[in-house]
């Protein structure tokens, strides 16, 4: 028995390390196509980065993804719809990196491919358990309508949150990783596998996007990357927390996992609307505007985003764990969107405060807090 594990786990282990060289092949190869058709980011206006830098990240994950996928189509479920979706996004996204098309036609995009995923697939909210403490929400057709402002808030959510260099991916990363670790924890080892296949084929992004390898390799990940992993999120949660007879995830859970994504994109578009804005007009008072407004430097505001996100999927996972009332999560949850909300609406306020107590200084080049960010457009 040792040793049939033993070599099982020599299997997996293998199998994720030529992922992760093909998934460092894939982009290196991508990165050169970027920079002969022009897939490229280049500096300004809100962008503040030096050169040109191509737009593949996202792309190249996506591939590497989906070559696993088609050889491997039992791995989740619908595997070849799952495909499909994936590569439309990637080709729509690559597009608005490309020409940068409107907003308006992005939501059309994913509004059609939740409705798909749903006619399809069959992957879509049933229910949201008994989070309100009354007893299990079934959703009947309200369901539909709910799962696509899920998968379209979903997908957005990490596009407005791909603000600094390796947040997209330290976000994603935490998501992915906590789905897998709660599965392997209630031996749903396959679709385990797969979300920490994802966290693996993600590093060499990573890596190349915070500059490791020199700064004359840097990748951005692009539209096509952050919607995709929206979407991929999006697609995993439903698949766990919504099978019959028994969910591998309560839906509360999703929403510790997706936390920091999720609750800057409704604040934000929540005080843009109180002022009159557009939801959809870029602004600087996403998460990472505000911790380099204290004076943090772009690395530090990357570790202390994502170790917010750790900690919130970890009380998650503790909770699942630990099968705590689902209302209580869920109330929790909520508890702590009204104080981020709360503080946001003073957040300017707060920091100068801050900032003059502690002799901060703002880390940006733009005195109006620049985003150091190569593709601000798709932080809307």
């Amino acid at each position: 028995m040792d040793e049939y594990r033993d070599n099982i786990l020599l299997q997996i282990s293998t199998e994720l390390i030529l992922m992760f060289f093909l998934s460092f092949v894939v982009l290196f190869f991508f990165r050169k196509i970027a920079q002969k058709i022009d897939l490229v980011d280049r500096p300004s206006g809100r962008k503040n980065h030096e050169g040109a830098v191509p737009l593949v990240g996202g792309i190249s994950v996506g591939v590497t993804f989906l070559y696993y996928l088609l050889l491997n189509p039992t791995s989740v479920p619908y595997s070849y719809h799952f495909a499909a979706s994936i590569a439309l996004l990637l080709i729509v996204g690559a597009l608005d990196d490309k020409f940068d098309i409107s907003f308006k036609i992005r939501f059309v995009v994913q509004g059609a491919l939740a409705l798909a995923m749903m006619y399809f697939a069959d992957v879509k909210l049933h229910s949201l358990g008994n989070i309100l403490g009354f007893g299990d929400i079934h959703l009947g057709w309200v369901g539909y309508l709910i799962t696509i402002f899920a998968v379209v808030g979903a997908i957005n959510a990490f596009n407005m949150v791909d603000g600094i260099d390796g947040l997209l991916g330290g976000l994603s990363m935490v998501t992915f990783g906590s789905i897998s670790m709660l599965l392997f924890s209630e031996g749903r080892s396959t679709t385990a596998y797969v979300a920490l296949l994802i966290v693996v084929i993600m590093l060499p992004y990573v890596l190349f996007n915070l500059g490791v390898f020199g700064r004359q390799y840097k990748i951005f990940m692009g539209d096509a990357g952050s919607m995709m992993i929206g979407f991929m999120v999006v697609w995993l949660l439903l698949c766990t927390s919504q099978i019959s007879p028994e969910p591998l995830i309560r839906p509360v859970t999703a929403l510790w996992f997706i936390a920091i994504p999720l609750m800057d994109m409704a604040a934000i578009m929540i005080r843009r609307i109180r002022r009159g804005d557009s939801p959809f007009k870029p602004d600087r008072e996403h998460l990472h505007h505000i911790f380099q407004r204290l004076g943090l430097s772009p690395t530090q505001t990357l570790l202390a985003i994502c170790g917010l996100a750790a900690l919130f999927a970890g009380f998650g996972f503790y909770g699942e764990v630990m099968q705590i009332s689902e209302a209580v999560m869920f109330y929790a949850f909520l508890a702590l969107f009204g104080v981020y909300a709360l503080l946001l609406s003073y957040v300017w306020k707060v920091t100068a405060k801050l900032r003059a107590w502690f002799n901060l200084e703002t880390h940006t080049n733009d005195p109006e807090l620049s985003a150091n960010k190569g593709n601000y457009k798709s932080s809307l």
